[in-house]
């Protein structure tokens, strides 16, 4: 997610240098065209008001379209506050509601404390694994073909997952019974819900408090499932596409409505055409850009919900809650973008 105020024009140009260069190009072959066929006494203008009618449809029907792409960015970032905010109270529930009343001796205070740390750290790693699932591209994934590698990174048994999620798991049994499995955020909170059934068993927790974690565990299903939601259904086609090919017929005929116009003005205004076109041009592309970018807002671009950084502070605030002091440092923003 980008978090300066301003953007800079050199991120700018890097993605908007390229289309730049074709209109300037491209306007240059109309403004050639329409005096080359001057002398051969045909007239390639074209009246602006029907172009005009049609820049208006465009940018109301871009203008949808960003809408719905915000929309869906806003719900995603929503649910991950959802996630940081049951995360503390998971860590609470187990700080509290964990303890050595009814154990009538059975577990000591050093047996306790690794039963907290290990639910909290499991938890910990539901986070991140959520997240490096999540961030795995989809066939309908914005330049899908040049993030096909990133198809092993993240999966359960890379070094990605290895680095960021193993950490976290207390036995190799379990780290290998998780990267067997297809889902592994969804194991880990079963495996949560297996351990709350023995600590019944040890006098941990009684009815109630195992109903309440329960609970919690049942709501980081639900984000779960929220956040899948998002990621496994795609913005309708019909308005991503045609937005695209609707902004593209209006950006190719713009330059013959405008060259009409300038020419009104005497023949040397002609040349007029060229950076207007170029400008109306750039922010017509940009506007069904910023559409296109947003749509998808697990996919590791700078537009998106910044995950990392969301994961980091869940860990730092649950191990603080844990006692512990070597916590590591909050993710910092590269270049004005935060993952």
């Amino acid at each position: 997610m980008y978090v300066n105020r301003n953007i800079s024009w050199k991120l700018i140009l890097r993605f908007a240098f390229w289309r730049v260069i074709f209109f300037i190009i491209y306007g240059f072959s109309v403004i050639f065209l329409y005096h080359w066929l001057e002398h051969e006494g045909i007239n390639i203008a074209i009246p602006f008001l029907p172009l005009s009618t049609i820049g208006i449809a465009v940018a109301f029907y871009i203008g949808f379209k960003n809408n719905q792409s915000y929309d869906r960015f806003w719900e995603a970032r929503k649910i991950w506050g959802g996630i940081i905010n049951y995360s503390r109270t998971w860590g609470n529930q187990i700080l509290s509601f964990v303890t050595l009343l009814h154990t009538e001796g059975r577990v000591s205070k050093e047996e306790l404390k690794a039963h907290q740390k290990r639910l909290i750290y499991r938890h910990i790693a539901w986070c991140n694994a959520l997240r490096l699932q999540l961030r795995q591209p989809s066939s309908f994934s914005i330049v899908y073909k040049k993030h096909l590698g990133n198809l092993y990174k993240g999966k359960p048994g890379s070094e990605d997952w290895k680095n960021e999620v193993g950490p976290f798991i207390e036995t190799q049994k379990e780290v290998e019974h998780l990267i067997k499995c297809k889902n592994t955020a969804t194991q880990l909170i079963r495996l949560q819900g297996e351990e709350l059934k023995e600590f019944i068993k040890l006098g941990l927790i009684e009815d109630f408090r195992h109903m309440e974690l329960m609970g919690s565990l049942e709501e980081f299903y639900n984000l779960q499932g929220k956040c899948e939601r998002i990621k496994k259904t795609p913005f309708p086609r019909q308005y991503a596409y045609f937005s695209n090919v609707f902004t593209w017929i209006f950006i190719l005929l713009l330059p013959f409505g405008l060259v009409g116009e300038f020419a009104k003005m005497g023949h040397d205004f002609v040349w007029l055409t060229i950076p207007f076109f170029v400008l109306i041009a750039w922010i017509f592309n940009t506007m069904e850009m910023v559409g296109d970018n947003s749509e998808d807002p697990f996919e590791n671009f700078i537009n998106d919900v910044p995950m990392t950084a969301i994961c980091r502070t869940i860990e730092i605030d649950l191990k603080d809650m844990l006692g512990e002091e070597n916590l590591p440092e909050n993710i910092k923003a590269v270049d004005g973008v935060l993952m």
